[in-house]
């Protein structure tokens, strides 16, 4: 009998666990394909434009590894696209993401991408497909990353931006879960020295904005823009929301701070600038709108507070004295 030759399974790649993870996650993807790709109808529009999104976990992977966790990350991943995307006014419509691994394990595969699917569920909108990559050599066994991102419409009339941003603005910012998904590599580095213990709020996933954002636009609150608080933190990302000439001002201590950056900053490891420029400091999403409509927005979001408001100045972000 002639010698076998070498197949994908010598090369480390498990083509039987990939089709048994295809089929336990086949009733997770929205039904709408053509065997290679997702379809989904465009929704009526008038003067429609399109919205899109893309974004990755990040070194949290490596932390719920570490933690022997990883149930959240599914969300963290749609969070991180979704979060973005409503900064314009759009709805999500889909979402594909993409798993790659240096070994797969079906049943972990599953939670992550089963996770993906209720985030999307929460955020209105789809999981239209994804892959799922075994790629032993470029990632150790145990190793993986996450990406994905999310597609959305709004009416172009409707859309959020600094444009629409006036002196005298309030700044509601709405309550993050945790650290998100952003300042991991500062994190670990703090867990693996000793600085702060391995604390289970750590890991707590992204919250999700869209259903907030949706039912202030449902309740016909005016919005004028919007800032998702990630990598950089309210110094970088608030101004964003703002245009040239005016300036977001901040209330200090006008709202609480989540137990997962309590935690980080009481192991004193982290200057003030540092953690103000790493993390979101307890503030996940900030929205730009009129005085008038802050009171009713308060009623609706949980978890919201009027942060500060819109003045003539430089650009940056200044605060109360």
């Amino acid at each position: 009998m002639a010698d076998r030759g070498i197949s994908y399974d010598d090369a480390g790649v498990n083509l039987d666990a990939a089709r048994v993870l295809t089929e336990g996650i086949r009733d997770l993807v929205h039904g709408g394909t053509t065997g290679f790709a997702g379809t989904l109808p465009m929704p009526p529009m008038r003067d429609g434009v399109l919205v899109a999104c893309t974004d990755g976990v990040g070194t949290k992977v490596l932390l719920a590894r570490q933690m022997g966790d990883v149930s959240g990350l599914g969300q963290d991943l749609v969070a991180m696209s979704v979060n973005d995307l409503v900064c314009t006014g759009a709805r999500p419509l889909f979402f594909l993401d993409y798993l790659a691994v240096g070994k797969l394990d079906p049943d972990e595969a599953k939670v992550i991408i089963g996770a993906v699917r209720e985030a999307c569920l929460d955020s209105g909108c789809v999981l239209l497909g994804g892959e799922t990559a075994e790629m032993p050599g470029l990632y150790q066994a145990g190793h993986f990353d996450m990406a994905g991102f999310a597609v959305g419409a709004v009416e172009r009339a409707a859309m959020l931006g600094p444009e629409k941003v006036q002196v005298g603005d309030v700044i509601v910012g709405i309550e993050s879960s945790g650290i998100h998904s952003n300042g991991y590599s500062l994190v670990r580095k703090m867990v693996d020295d000793g600085a702060i213990s391995p604390d289970p709020s750590l890991l707590v996933p992204t919250r999700l904005y869209p259903g907030d954002v949706q039912a202030l636009q449902a309740s016909g609150v005016e919005l004028h823009a919007a800032a998702h608080i990630t990598g950089g933190g309210l110094p970088e990302n608030l101004p964003r929301a703002i245009p040239d000439g005016l300036r977001p001002v901040l209330t200090r201590d006008s709202w609480p701070q989540a137990p997962a950056i309590a935690h980080v900053l009481s192991g004193g490891g982290v200057d003030d600038d540092s953690a103000w420029e790493t993390f979101n400091m307890g503030l996940g999403m900030c929205l730009v709108m009129p005085e008038r409509a802050a009171g009713r927005a308060l009623d609706i979001v949980p978890g919201s507070h009027i942060v500060g408001r819109v003045e003539a100045g430089p650009p940056g972000l200044g605060w109360d004295a």
